[in-house]
């Protein structure tokens, strides 16, 4: 495909990949907690996490690997109580880690490492994230020459990617403001919405 047809399709992806990770949920808010914690780079690194998770599930819809999403669909139940159990886990470490005086701590390479890997994974077994992929990326295959899914992979993590870095960075602007006791509110308050997130998961298992 010429680079005329492809940009269209790669602004496409970054949309998608932008407004599928815009909205704030358990990622988001993990990212802005970690950014007042510990700088904008711990929260970027979280987000970043997700947007390769997000590249996973573009990669699944984009080649429209049937097999997998249906293994993927028939695993809903165990993915949604993984995920809430580890939403559970989060929210009970936040609640007691302790806070520093000065926000001036920064992570190191294994702290960053666990953080990627933690909000990868989180990110895979949400099953919103697995139906939003699927269908947005197979209605774009289906429009357009399958010669071009590396395209709207590429798009949609580099989109992804773009939102984790613009929030880490506004919350890193305003760090400095947040004393230890506004700190802990933060800490508190995200652990009672993690925790809310994993009841709210498990609440829609029961119904559905």
């Amino acid at each position: 495909m010429s680079s005329a047809t492809l940009a269209p399709l790669f602004a496409q992806s970054m949309l998608i990949g932008f407004s599928i990770a815009a909205p704030v949920g358990p990622i988001g808010l993990l990212a802005i907690q970690r950014t007042l914690q510990q700088g904008p780079r711990a929260g970027l690194v979280t987000g970043l996490g997700a947007a390769a998770a997000d590249a996973v599930y573009g990669a699944i819809g984009a080649f429209g690997v049937s097999a997998l999403i249906d293994a993927l669909t028939a695993a809903r139940v165990p993915l949604v109580l993984g995920g809430g159990a580890f939403l559970l886990w989060l929210a009970w470490s936040i609640w007691r880690a302790p806070v520093a005086e000065r926000a001036a701590q920064a992570p190191g390479g294994a702290d960053l490492a666990r953080a990627f890997v933690g909000t990868f994974v989180l990110t895979l077994s949400n099953p919103a994230t697995i139906l939003s992929f699927v269908a947005v990326f197979g209605a774009l295959a289906g429009r357009l020459a399958v010669s071009s899914p590396w395209t709207m992979i590429a798009g949609v993590a580099l989109g992804s990617a773009l939102w984790w870095l613009l929030l880490s960075t506004a919350v890193g602007l305003l760090r400095e403001r947040f004393d230890a006791r506004w700190r802990r509110r933060v800490n508190l308050a995200s652990a009672l919405v993690l925790a809310g997130f994993a009841l709210w998961q498990a609440l829609g298992l029961l119904q559905g």
